[in-house]
């Protein structure tokens, strides 16, 4: 079992969830204050979350 591996899919998984609450988050916005930082953190942390699960799954290589 590859330890990197399942932690970039886990990554992967975590920024995938994020990115998909940020858009229902912009789906139903009303423009408060509140709803736009709501936005911009949790699509932040899903862009990060996400492009650091691929790179690690991508990086990692397979030892038998």
């Amino acid at each position: 079992m590859n330890l990197k591996r399942t932690f970039g899919a886990i990554l992967t998984v975590l920024g995938i969830a994020g990115l998909i609450y940020a858009a229902v988050i912009f789906a139903e916005t009303s423009g408060g204050e509140r709803d736009i930082r709501s936005l911009i953190i949790y699509g932040v942390l899903g862009v990060i979350f996400f492009i650091s699960g691929i790179g690690l799954v991508k990086n990692t290589k397979d030892e038998a």
